[in-house]
C-alpha cells in the first residue's frame, strides 16, 4: 500500500526521483499514465494488470467506455528505474500533467499520484472534507 507525499524537482532532461518507500513495491520497472484531475497514476506490474482486465471487460459498443481506455491505454508507459533511482517521465505525460519542476509524489493506497506542486496546492487544500466525507458515508464508508 504507497501512502505518503514526497515533493522533488524534474530535471531538464524531464527524470524525477521516485521516493525509495515507493521504490520497494514498485520494483525496477513499472506503469505511468495520464490520471484523472490533472495528475499522473503509477501502478506497480500487478495493479497495471488487474487494471488492464478491469478495462478489457467494458463494453466496446459504449462510447464513454471507448473514451476512459483510450484516456488510461493510449498515454500509458513502461518506465525504468535508473541507478539514481529516477524515471523518465515522457514529454507527453510531463505536458499533460503541468510537470515542469516542482512535483510532488503522493501514495493513494494502489496507486501512487505525480502532481505538479501548483496544482497539488490547489487541490489538497481540503477545505470542503466535511461534504466529502458525507458523500463517502452514502457510498458505504463510514468513519
Amino acid at each position: 500500500m504507497f501512502m505518503g507525499e514526497y515533493n522533488h524537482t524534474i530535471d531538464a532532461k524531464g527524470r524525477v526521483i521516485v521516493p525509495s518507500k515507493f521504490r520497494e513495491t514498485l520494483g525496477d520497472e513499472f506503469v505511468v499514465t495520464k490520471g484523472l484531475d490533472g495528475c499522473l497514476f503509477v501502478y506497480d506490474n500487478n495493479e497495471w494488470a488487474a487494471f488492464e482486465e478491469k478495462l478489457k471487460s467494458l463494453p466496446i459498443t459504449n462510447k464513454d467506455a471507448r473514451q476512459f481506455v483510450r484516456f488510461f491505454l493510449a498515454g500509458a508507459a513502461s518506465v525504468e528505474v535508473d541507478k539514481q533511482g529516477r524515471i523518465l517521465l515522457p514529454g507527453s505525460l510531463r505536458e499533460f500533467a503541468e510537470l515542469i519542476k516542482d512535483v510532488v509524489l503522493i501514495g493513494v493506497g494502489s496507486r501512487i499520484e505525480i502532481w505538479s506542486k501548483e496544482r497539488w496546492e490547489g487541490t489538497a487544500a481540503f477545505e470542503d472534507m466535511d461534504m466529502v466525507a458525507e458523500h463517502m458515508a452514502d457510498l458505504g464508508l463510514g468513519i
